[in-house]
């Protein structure tokens, strides 16, 4: 499809549309990147009270992995780490 027959889709086919090809493609940075305007989409929407709840949301998650080298969970998790580092010499 070309830009035009994508701008004539609604928002909710577009959505659909997207994330299924990131997940499908494992393309993260898609995912990442849609978390991150999120916040200022619903702001910029006239729901301010989901963007202070959007933004909770992301910190927790972000909160949660940096802290995920602790405790149970850090062992837990030690299989993955050991998996990307062995992929990732250089880290």
């Amino acid at each position: 499809m070309d830009v035009e027959e994508l701008e004539s889709l609604p928002a909710k086919e577009l959505h659909d549309r997207a994330v299924r090809y990131a997940v499908r493609h494992g393309d993260l940075g898609f995912l990442w990147d849609l978390l991150k305007v999120i916040p200022a989409a619903e702001a910029a929407s006239g729901n301010t009270d989901e963007t202070a709840n959007d933004l909770s949301r992301v910190s927790a998650l972000l909160s949660d992995a940096m802290a995920a080298g602790e405790g149970e969970l850090g062992d837990a998790l030690r299989p993955v780490y050991v998996d990307y580092l062995s992929r990732h010499p250089d880290a």
